[in-house]
Order: C-alpha cells, then structure tokens, then sequence
C-alpha cells in the first residue's frame, strides 16, 4: 500500500477540476498556485492556450507567503481584468482548499468587480 503525499493528492484533484472548467475568450479561467514563500495566479484563455494577465507576489521583496500578500496579489488581479474589459471569469483553485490565501484572494478579485 503506497501512500501520496500532500501535493500528488493536490495534483490528482487539480486534474479532476480541470476536466470540469475550462476558460474561454468571454469568460477566462483565473489559475492560483502558492508555495511557502509565494502566491501567484494568472488569467488564461484556454481555447488559445494563452495568459492574458498574470500578477505574483515574487515582485516584492517581502514576505508573500501570508493571507495579506494574497489579498494584495487578488487586488492587482482583479484591476488589470477590469481594464481588459472583462466582467466574468471561471475560478481554479488548482486543487487548494477553499481556505486561507486562496480564500482571500477570491474575495479580493470579487472586491474588484469581477464575477464568479
């Protein structure tokens, strides 16, 4: 009997949402993935495999491991979407529970304006 570790169970989640969602030209598809030290997330288009916008906390020298950078990092998110004009987006939560950063970054992007 071999175990999975955290981040394969994660994986396996993450492959199972992704055959449910999927981003288009009107509606994109907001991926996050953190790390200890990180959080980052991008917009993408996956009917042409491409990123649309994307913003991270790697920019800043301190520390972006905590709910306040997720929240900042939702923030700028949530700003460039509305300047591309657009007002709906499908959220992947890569496999993450709905908790913590990713909770607060959710909730920053819907400060913004944007729609789930």
């Amino acid at each position: 009997m071999s175990t999975k570790s955290r981040n394969q169970a994660r994986l396996k989640k993450h492959l199972k949402i992704r055959t449910k969602i999927s981003g288009t030209a009107t509606i994109p598809r907001i991926s996050v993935h953190k790390s200890l030290q990180n959080f980052y997330a991008q917009l993408i288009d996956d009917t042409t495999g491409k990123t649309l916008c994307s913003s991270s906390t790697i920019k800043d020298k301190t520390y972006g491991g905590n709910i306040k950078a997720a929240q900042k990092v939702g923030k700028e998110l949530g700003a460039q979407i509305k300047k591309l004009k657009i007002e709906k987006i499908v959220f992947d939560r890569s496999g993450y529970l709905y908790h913590g950063r990713v909770k607060a970054f959710a909730d920053a992007v819907r400060e913004e304006g944007i729609k789930f």
